[in-house]
């Protein structure tokens, strides 16, 4: 690819998720050109893909187009395109398109599932990490339960009606309480033949207690949800295989289900070219203002990076705030080197966390402040909504929550897709 040399430096950013569009967005008036490399051309919103999973509200309203978010933005451009590696050397990337050049790299490419190496659960286990995966999550709950109404053998439809969660964090503990909230709601309505006793809906989590990461009042609370929702709960269990049909625990439980959902961690998604840098999560190493170690002109922000200083041993939480705040502080201390300026330091501020277990119920985290149920509930809903892309978005998302709350239904639960599950039972996995 042809990539002229500019009068003025050349910051690539791979990825266009929180992090890469908030650095974007405040370099829009830096002495730069700033060049954004995606395998997707549209940003996606990744705290309601589980809703997507579970037909709430229709898949393109948490997607919006990169190129939409910066129209009036002349110093940027969008390229589609695979980074495949990184040649600090040649100070370039190389992509599908070729190589491109760059004067400062910042990689915000996010972060993947993470299976821990057992290549049996990631062949026969289902990820929720973008839309395509949460598409396939949808079509395979609702094929199931076709499935499940017509089939002559009872211990196949106890399977294709038993889905597993595995991982206890926010995205594990509101995909139960959705799930749970669809037995309550809409199985008996839509599904004639179908009775909630029949579906069950389990939580396996390797700590001690579900939202490991939140308060203790909080994930006291939503055990409590969740178990007045019927959710079996299995803590400091971890998952030792499953053949697609048969999952066993450590604590020797085995579970007989078609359904899988893997919530259970993540893993950096750092293109090939610096694994000198990367460290315990397949994350890369950065200082405190971001600069990837042993690199002058290569950063990382977001799920991929891993600040570790004294303030963040373990580095900073894989959050969209976290990413945000990152992008933002990158864009002015990359204006401060350029100008020879001293850089600042990074100070991630906690404003909170915030999770939802179904109609009416979540817990909040604020600072000092802890409370759970309906109000905890309602700002879950304003605080996702207002940080949607796109005016479209925040309205497609708040008129099928509209509707949805007084219908206790939803008229998004199409297949629009098959996924074969035939295939996914049947080939071969490579141990």
């Amino acid at each position: 690819m042809d990539t002229p040399t500019t009068p003025v430096p050349r910051v690539v950013i791979i990825g266009g998720g929180f992090g890469g569009l908030q650095l974007a967005k405040q370099l829009k008036n830096a002495p730069v050109k700033v060049m954004m490399l995606d395998r997707h051309n549209y940003h996606t919103f990744q705290p309601l893909l589980y809703q997507v999973a579970m037909g709430a509200i229709p898949a393109d309203s948490i997607g919006f187009p990169i190129r939409r978010i910066f129209t009036h933005q002349d110093n940027f451009r969008f390229f589609l395109t695979d980074v495949q590696k990184i040649n600090p050397e040649s100070n370039t990337v190389s992509t599908d398109m070729g190589d491109i050049n760059y004067d400062y790299l910042v990689i915000a490419t996010g972060s993947n599932t993470n299976f821990f190496g057992n290549k049996e659960i990631e062949h026969f286990a289902m990820p929720m990490k973008n839309i395509p995966e949460a598409l396939n999550l949808r079509s395979l709950i609702l094929q199931n339960l076709e499935k499940a109404l017509v089939t002559k053998t009872y211990n196949e439809r106890e399977a294709l009606m038993t889905f597993v969660v595995v991982g206890g964090g926010p995205t594990g503990v509101e995909l139960s309480g959705a799930l749970a909230e669809m037995r309550q709601l809409i199985l008996m309505k839509d599904y004639h033949g179908l009775k909630k006793q029949h579906m069950k809906v389990y939580l396996v989590e390797g700590k001690d207690r579900v939202l490991g990461g939140m308060s203790p009042q909080a994930s006291i609370k939503a055990k409590e949800f969740l178990t007045k929702g019927e959710v079996t709960i299995y803590n400091s269990v971890h998952v030792q295989s499953y053949d697609g049909y048969e999952l066993k625990i450590d604590d020797g439980t085995v579970i007989h289900t078609r359904n899988v959902f893997w919530a259970a961690g993540v893993k950096g998604e750092v293109p090939e070219g610096i694994a000198q840098t990367i460290t315990k999560g397949n994350r890369i190493l950065t200082d405190n203002i971001s600069r990837v170690n042993g690199f002058e002109n290569i950063f990382a922000i977001g799920d991929v990076a891993a600040m570790v200083t004294p303030e963040t041993p373990n580095g900073l939480p894989g959050v969209a705030p976290a990413a945000i705040q990152q992008g933002k502080h990158l864009a002015k201390n990359l204006v401060h080197i350029i100008k020879g300026e001293p850089t600042v330091p990074f100070k991630y501020v906690d404003k909170g966390t915030l999770a939802t277990i179904g109609r009416n119920k979540a817990v909040a985290d604020l600072g000092p402040f802890h409370f759970q149920g309906f109000f905890a509930w309602l700002l879950w809903g304003v605080v996702h909504i207002m940080s949607l892309a796109g005016f479209g978005n925040k309205l497609s998302v708040f008129l099928s929550w509209f509707l949805n709350y007084f219908n206790k239904n939803s008229d998004n639960r199409l297949v629009v897709r098959y996924f074969n599950t035939e295939t996914m039972m049947t080939e071969p996995v490579s141990k």
